[in-house]
């Protein structure tokens, strides 16, 4: 049998829209890799190689030994899904989770995050850009000022997050980045600065996959369609309610997504079964992003249920407590 080696990743947390909605993603994948590259989870087969993160998955129970490093902006945030990450942590577990503030809009900040992850672990294998921040607006009302706020949120600071870690550590060594994203294919109207960053972020997705596959490093993109949680609720006030009832008649799954499901992929392209996808955007949206005035999709029931939860109980009673959410 293989030698077990810990692996350590970072997870961004920033407190808006995924990012928030994320936080409660916060238990460990259990990864098993095989000689012909397949890939298991929740510890179905024995395992020859463990990787560790801070992200919940729906569908992973276990949790192996490793580092878990969040980070955010907002210390009072941070602290309170860190804590909330060790409760979930099994008593038995050697996981660590370590809280750092950080403001991925500042460089310097940035590089300090990525030189302490390196000085208590002394590895970096994957990287999950979710950080991300913005409000509703007309292109014709955006200020100059709320815009580059979004810009430097949505778009520098991934590549600030992505160029640290790439720079410390996985250009010797390889690693894997995974940068969250949004249904933006069809414009973003009412939020073009996100729309225009997202955009930017799968560009320059597919550009470092190429740029840095020579060194061993993979990179993806996951854009999710409409992801139902309270935080997002809490998020957009009043216009929530209406957004996501209008969403539902637009996906041919006829149901919103939660954010357990976006986790699962995370943990697909984070893992061995992966190995050979770099450069791609994942749709999470239920071929919401397909949607076509021309064609009409009867309401109906057929999709398996969102995995259970307080967000999908919070999508019920929202939505219509009889239908299948």
């Amino acid at each position: 049998m293989a030698k077990r080696t810990k692996k350590v990743g970072i997870v961004g947390k920033y407190g808006t829209r995924y990012g928030a909605s994320l936080r409660k993603m916060v238990k460990k994948i259990e990864i098993s890799q095989h000689s012909k590259y397949t890939c298991s989870f929740c510890g179905k087969t024995k395992m020859k190689r463990r990787a560790v993160g801070i992200w919940h998955c729906g569908s992973c129970r276990k949790t192996v030994a490793g580092g878990a490093w969040t980070y955010n902006r907002n210390t009072g945030r941070l602290e309170a899904a860190a804590q909330e990450m060790r409760q979930k942590l099994p008593p038995s577990s050697p996981a660590s989770v370590t809280p750092l503030q950080c403001n991925i809009r500042n460089e310097n900040e940035v590089k300090e995050l990525v030189s302490s992850v390196l000085k208590q672990y002394g590895r970096i294998d994957f990287l999950v850009n979710n950080g991300g921040g913005q409000f509703s607006s007309p292109a014709e009302h955006i200020s100059s000022k709320g815009w580059k706020a979004v810009i430097d949120t949505n778009l520098t600071g991934t590549f600030q997050c992505c160029q640290a870690v790439y720079s410390s550590w996985m250009k010797q060594h390889g690693g894997v980045i995974v940068n969250i994203i949004a249904d933006m294919w069809k414009g973003f109207p009412g939020m073009s600065h996100t729309g225009a960053a997202r955009a930017a972020v799968d560009n320059l997705t597919k550009s470092l996959a190429i740029e840095w596959a020579a060194s061993g490093v993979r990179v993806n993109a996951i854009a999710p369609g409409t992801i139902f949680s309270k935080t997002a609720m809490e998020n957009y006030k009043d216009l929530g309610p209406q957004l996501f009832r209008m969403s539902v008649s637009h996906c041919p799954a006829k149901r919103l997504g939660v954010p357990e499901e976006i986790s699962s992929a995370v943990c697909f392209l984070l893992s061995p079964a992966a190995s050979y996808i770099s450069g791609a955007t994942l749709k999470v949206d239920a071929g919401q992003s397909l949607y076509h005035s021309m064609w009409e999709i009867p309401n109906h029931s057929a999709w398996p249920e969102a995995p259970e939860g307080e967000n999908l109980d919070a999508m019920k009673e929202l939505l219509n407590p009889q239908s299948k959410l």
